[in-house]
């Protein structure tokens, strides 16, 4: 494997904490094509779907299982995002799914508190650790609803979920509990930056009630090793074809349309963890 971006002391953060932030991993030229290439996508809008936050409100996303050969391929596949992840899998990472979330001005609503295994669990991965890096395409703040996590959560192990509205959440007794052991960070991303996460760190975010959209995607990965042992939704160990960094500049807006005419859109009706939920929660 290649030795990737991060230096020893963010490896140790994020093992440590369960996330690490890495400012200025894309260019201003690289984070703009992404942004001019999704917010024009027609394709990525006619597949996105709301989730009920609890409150009636709303958060918008589309999802995807095989990165592709467009723009947004290039972005999970290139070395310098992929790299990095192995670092923190100590493994070959494959791409398990990647999503653009929209939380859109002004009507972009809430993620619960929730670990991502929680949902993943029922898809026959056995060890938690797999790892999402989530891309910053516009400016994350506290005020249109920024990533928020629990510092060093990731080593309580999962938590029950719950259904709130159209989202399933970690169990609030124990996130409240959480709260008062684990330092609360809102994690403030300029367009570019990245934070890796583990998959058992507890995380959430506020509604958007600015006048500033933010959009984010977020590519997360499992590692061979960790191959399911039944078919679910996301896929099992697929090998994962690298590019070069310079493919994102190289594709960019202008391939854009033709290169993402395969993207193999996951459509949330059939998403199974979604019913597995909604019958746990029913149970409780």
């Amino acid at each position: 494997m290649n030795q990737g971006k991060l230096t020893h002391e963010q490896i140790s953060d994020y093992h440590r904490d369960g996330y690490v932030i890495v400012r200025g991993l894309f260019d201003a030229e690289e984070i703009d094509l992404l942004r001019r290439a999704s917010k024009d996508d027609k394709a990525l809008d006619e597949h996105s779907f709301g989730k009920d936050d609890g409150t009636g409100v709303k958060v918008r996303l589309s999802l995807w299982n095989h990165p592709g050969d467009g723009i947004y391929g290039m972005f999970a596949r290139c070395h310098k995002l992929v790299d990095s992840v192995e670092q923190l899998l100590g493994d070959e990472a494959y791409h398990y799914h990647s999503k653009m979330i929209m939380k859109d001005a002004k009507v972009g609503g809430a993620w619960a508190w929730h670990q991502d295994y929680g949902y993943w669990y029922q898809n026959g991965v056995l060890f938690p650790d797999l790892c999402s890096a989530s891309i910053a395409v516009d400016r994350a703040t506290k005020e249109n609803g920024c990533l928020q996590v629990l510092k060093g959560s990731h080593k309580m192990g999962r938590v029950d979920h719950i259904l709130t509205g159209d989202q399933a959440g970690a169990d609030m007794e124990r996130v409240n509990e959480a709260m008062k052991r684990f330092e609360l960070v809102h994690c403030i991303l300029e367009p570019g930056d990245v934070i890796f996460f583990h998959g058992n760190l507890l995380h959430a975010s506020d509604r958007n009630n600015s006048e500033h959209p933010r959009w984010s995607m977020i590519c997360c990965y499992n590692y061979k090793s960790n191959d399911p042992y039944k078919e679910a939704h996301h896929p099992r160990y697929t090998p994962l074809v690298k590019v070069a960094d310079e493919m994102i500049k190289k594709v960019g807006i202008k391939r854009f349309a033709d290169d993402n005419s395969n993207v193999a859109w996951l459509e949330h009706k059939k998403d199974a963890s979604a019913s597995v939920l909604k019958e746990t929660a029913a149970v409780k």
